[in-house]
């Protein structure tokens, strides 16, 4: 598989086939990507990944791993690799990567499309309480009356980067589930680990929330199927759950399914290249 680093240039291809960049680190990004390098060759991709996990599934196709150093870098490599265009396929709550993709490509003058799943919306059945950050979670789980009286059983399922602002709720016994170990210093005392990649099925979910006793799921609004058995499972047993709102969107064109992204990468590269296709 070709790799390229930040500021090498990319692999060779025709020099009439533009290239686009792709943030990726979701499933949408390495849709998108397999379909760009097989079904749809509008354009010459690159996929782009922080490097936050240790193995990533990787499509083969040319991929870059790590930062670019801040709107700076990421200006600087848009335009050291004559990009055409960039989809930030990045996760819904990567807003840092997504303010400075919005930032560079303004001022490198390239097209930019935001790649974004939609988010959970509650059926009447559920019972949500929708806080706007993972620290107005952890206050809720700390002070709100209904929880800090009685230590709760937290199924906790934030990131692993993201557990230290419930060192401030140290009264409840936390089921923590991530891909990679967390920082054992940024979880609660309480605390049990379990390494797991999704997708998860909902009989498993339903078990492994009855085997911990769990009377509480706190959880982004990540959207997508992947993970979304949790919360029909916290639905069937009556469970309430914290849901942490996104945040606030760029003011950038978007697309909710990578169908939509082609269609958009069609029209954008169209000039140079897609009137014959």
């Amino acid at each position: 598989m070709p790799s390229v680093s930040a500021y090498s240039g990319i692999t060779t291809h025709s020099p009439t086939c533009p290239r686009v960049l792709v943030l990726g680190g979701t499933t949408e990004a390495s849709t998108l990507c397999r379909r760009l390098t097989s079904t749809d060759p509008v354009c010459h991709a690159v996929l782009s990944l922080a490097g936050a996990t240790s193995q990533p599934h990787l499509p083969d196709m040319a991929t870059r791993i790590g930062g670019f150093g801040g709107v700076e870098g990421l200006l600087h490599w848009l335009r050291h690799n004559d990009i055409a265009a960039v989809v930030d396929a990045t996760h819904p709550f990567a807003a840092q990567m997504s303010q400075h993709a919005a930032v560079a490509c303004a001022r490198a003058g390239v097209p930019l499309l935001r790649l974004e799943r939609p988010g959970w919306v509650p059926t009447p059945q559920d019972q949500w309480q929708v806080v706007p950050s993972i620290t107005d979670a952890a206050r809720t789980l700390a002070h709100a009356s209904q929880w800090n009286s009685t230590p709760q059983s937290v199924f906790l399922t934030t990131g692993r980067k993201e557990t230290r602002p419930f060192l401030a709720a140290p009264q409840h016994h936390y089921l923590f589930r991530s891909i990679e170990q967390p920082d054992p210093a940024d979880l609660p005392p309480d605390t049990r680990v379990i390494l797991a990649r999704g997708p998860f099925d909902l009989n498993d979910e339903l078990e492994l929330m009855r085997k911990q006793k769990i009377t509480v799921l706190v959880t982004k609004n990540s959207g997508g199927s992947a993970t979304h058995a949790k919360l029909e499972a916290a639905r069937i047993m009556g469970i309430p759950v914290i849901m942490i709102a996104r945040p606030a969107p760029q003011n950038t064109p978007h697309a909710p399914n990578v169908a939509q992204a082609v269609a958009w990468l069609r029209d954008q590269c169209a000039p140079s290249t897609l009137r014959a296709v």
